[in-house]
Formats: structure tokens, sequence, C-alpha cells
């Protein structure tokens, strides 16, 4: 009997090293981690534990992580936050961005290029965000947060038009009631010489103490975009698709002189932000290169991701933030711009960055070599020999996404002794 509790000693004592042993739910080893927010650009480890980022340090052991990602020549940064997006899919055909199908089911897209967090911009409005939220907020692994649109009804093609459904208080009244998940308010598509939709939405957002993202819709002529960044817009308000030429719109790189217009650098002064919302025909090298070129570079990278979109020049976010490692920027402040600068854009700086204690949302990308193209909408190119590839997400302290099996093991012991029971299970069945 003696011998028999010795020996249960002995393996207890074992079992519990074991488990001091393994510290982390998951050890990210060997990467070159860029945390912009805490100034960190260098080869450390990070782990991470029950969700959260446990340490960022020189040398952690990797026997204490229950899974090890051998991030061994590649780059370690937070989840990338693409803050313009289209996601409120659905059935309904006539519907467009909201409820139909020109939105994008947002899992099916987003950790693929190490994105963790989206902001679907303006797709619902106050009495269309109920159901949004039900259908893809509540139930997306992704974080999806939202601007609301301040047409009641949201994006659904010719109802943009109508002033009518511009109601400030009611946007601001389900904003409030939702402000765990809506970050900002939305105007878009608007076409006419009338300032009474940016009006509205900016009332809209000083009742909730929130920013407006302005798509300065069309007119002909252009709207003056001076006039918006100077008199109808406030400081920490947001102006996508930075980069656009159309023909409908004023854009802030004169095409004469190829120089980024001065009340563009007075605005930004002001505390106007430059989104880039690349979308369908929303950029254009020909007002990106000359602007890289003298030195304006966006706050923030975003995509403006939808169906038409993701298929044609744009394709997805880390595309984007090719592009403009293609054109010249830095990889630290493309980074930047697609994880610290829009968490705080939105007012969420406790996202895209990897402080210890911070919810941990990583990505892990490959720097691959070779020959690739990076066109625009006008099938302007530019080649590079080098891109940015996710390897692995993870969110919320889980891997999601994990393209060549980089984790070891590749997926948790608790979820691989839970298949086997249920294979078990289903055998004796």
């Amino acid at each position: 009997m003696l011998k028999k509790h010795f020996l249960l000693l002995i393996l207890l004592g074992t079992f519990c090293q074991a488990a001091l042993a393994q510290s982390y739910d998951i050890v990210i080893k060997g990467g070159h981690i860029i945390d912009p927010k805490n100034n960190i650009d260098g080869v450390m480890d990070l782990a991470i534990n029950d969700g959260k980022i446990a340490l960022v340090s020189k040398d952690i052991d990797a026997k204490q992580g229950i899974q090890v990602v051998d991030a061994n020549g590649m780059y370690v940064t937070p989840g990338l936050i693409d803050i313009h997006t289209h996601d409120f899919y659905g059935t309904q055909p006539d519907h467009q961005y909201e409820d139909g199908n020109l939105g994008i089911s947002p899992d099916g897209f987003t950790f693929r290029n190490g994105v963790t967090t989206v902001v679907d911009a303006g797709s619902s409005g106050w009495r269309t965000f109920p159901t949004f939220k039900s259908q893809t907020i509540d139930v997306s692994k992704t974080r999806v947060l939202a601007l609301l649109n301040i047409v009641g009804e949201g994006m659904r093609g010719g109802y943009e038009q109508n002033e009518n459904d511009m109601d400030a208080k009611m946007t601001a009244l389900v904003a409030r009631r939702y402000r765990d998940v809506v970050v900002g308010i939305k105007l878009a598509h608007y076409e006419g010489h009338d300032w009474i939709p940016a009006d509205r939405a900016v009332e809209a957002g000083t009742l909730a103490n929130i920013p407006v993202m302005i798509d300065f819709g069309g007119a002909t002529p252009a709207m003056s975009i001076e006039e918006l960044f100077m008199k109808h817009l406030r400081p920490g308000d947001i102006f996508t698709h930075c980069f656009g030429q159309l023909g409908s719109r004023e854009y802030i790189v004169d095409v004469q002189t190829n120089k980024v217009k001065p009340f563009v650098y007075e605005a930004r002064k002001r505390g106007i932000i430059f989104d880039v919302g690349y979308g369908g025909i929303s950029f254009a090298y020909s007002q990106a290169i000359p602007a890289i070129k003298e030195g304006f570079m966006p706050n923030s990278i975003s995509t403006d991701l939808h169906v038409g979109s993701m298929n044609d020049a744009m394709k997805d976010m880390l595309t984007c933030m090719n592009k403009f490692l293609a054109m010249g920027m830095s990889l630290h402040d493309v980074i930047q711009a697609s994880t610290s600068n829009p968490a705080k854009e939105i007012k969420h700086e406790e996202l895209g960055n990897l402080s210890v204690g911070s919810g941990a949302d990583v990505a892990v990308l490959n720097m691959r070599n070779g020959k690739f193209g990076f066109f625009d909408y006008t099938g302007y190119k530019l080649t590079a020999d080098k891109k940015l590839e996710c390897e692995v997400t993870i969110r919320a302290g889980k891997i999601v996404y994990d393209l060549n099996g980089l984790a070891t093991p590749v997926y948790p012991p608790k979820r691989v002794a839970k298949s086997k029971e249920a294979a078990l299970k289903s055998e004796t069945h």
C-alpha cells in the first residue's frame, strides 16, 4: 500500500512539474516583432495565456508553451485592423451593401490576411443595425465593429440620397445604445451640392461623441474638400478614399503640379484623418505615388472590402499594404497604419498593440521574395520583389489560421483529446 502511495506521489509530482513547465497557451519564438505603439522593432519572443499577451521578452523557453509557433525569419505584429469594410451580407438582391449580396461574411476573408478586427463602414443605419448585429456581429469570430450610416436604412442604393432619412438624433441614440460596437458615423455616396448630409452626420457624431467617416459622394462640378475639411468636419473625423481620383470628386493631389494641395496639409494639422479606403475605383496611383513621394502618408490603410473590390485591383488587406511598401512607405509605417493608428482613430486604443495584458490578437507575416505586380483599377502597375503574406493569425489567444502548420502541435491537446473522444463515441454508436 505504501509503495502504491509513493508511486502516486511521484506521478503527481511529475504532472505538476509538467503543468508548471507549460506556463503559456502559446509561445511565438524568434519572430521580428513590430509593435509601433510600444516602439518595439526587433527579434523577440511573445507568450500568450488566457487570451491575453502574457510576456514579450528576448528569450522565452519554448517548453513553457502548450503550442509553440516558430516565427524565425518572419514578422510578428498586432492583429491588423481594417476600418473600412462592408460585412452586412444577406439575401436581398436589391439591397446592395445592406443585407444584400455585395457584402461579405468577414471570417472568410479576415484571418487569412492577419486581420482580427474590421469596422463595417456604414452598411447599416439606425433602423437596420439590430439585424446586422444579430446576423453578423454577434456570430463572427472576427471582431466586427461598426460605423452607423446617417441614413436610417443604410447603404441600400438610392435610399442613400434621402435627406429625410438622415436623422441625427435617432442615429446618435442607437450609437449610444450600442456603444460597445458602434465606433463612428458614416456618410457615403451622397450626390449633390448640399452640405446637409455632412452636417447631420457630424451632428450625430457630436451627440454620440464618436468620429465621422466621410465618403464624399459625387457632384458636377465637384464640391470643395477644403470647405469640407475646414468648415464642416471636426478634428478626428476621417476622410476615406483619400487617394481617389474621380471626376465627380475633388482630389488631394493637384494633377497639374503633381503636388499635394496646401490646404490638405492644413487639414491634417487641424486633425482631419486621411484613410485609404481602397475600394473598387477609389484608389489611383496617380494620386498615391506623388503624395507618398512628397511624404504625405495615409493615417490608416483600409480596404473598402466588398464583393466587387476584392475581385478587382484591391484584393485584400495585405495587397493594399504591399502596394504602399512598393511605393516606398516603410514597413514600420505600413504596420502602424494598419494597427495602432486605426485603433486610435476609432477610439479603441486597447486594440492594435502587443502590450502585456492586452487581448492577444496577433499576426505572423512572412516576407516572400519573388516577382510581383500590383495594379490599380486604371491598369497602372508597380512591380516589386517582395510582398507580405500571412502565415498565422491569432484571435483572442487562439490560433484561427495557420497556413503551413507552423504551430507545434498544430492543434492544442484539449482539442485533439475532444476530437478523439468524439471519434470513439461515434464508433460505439
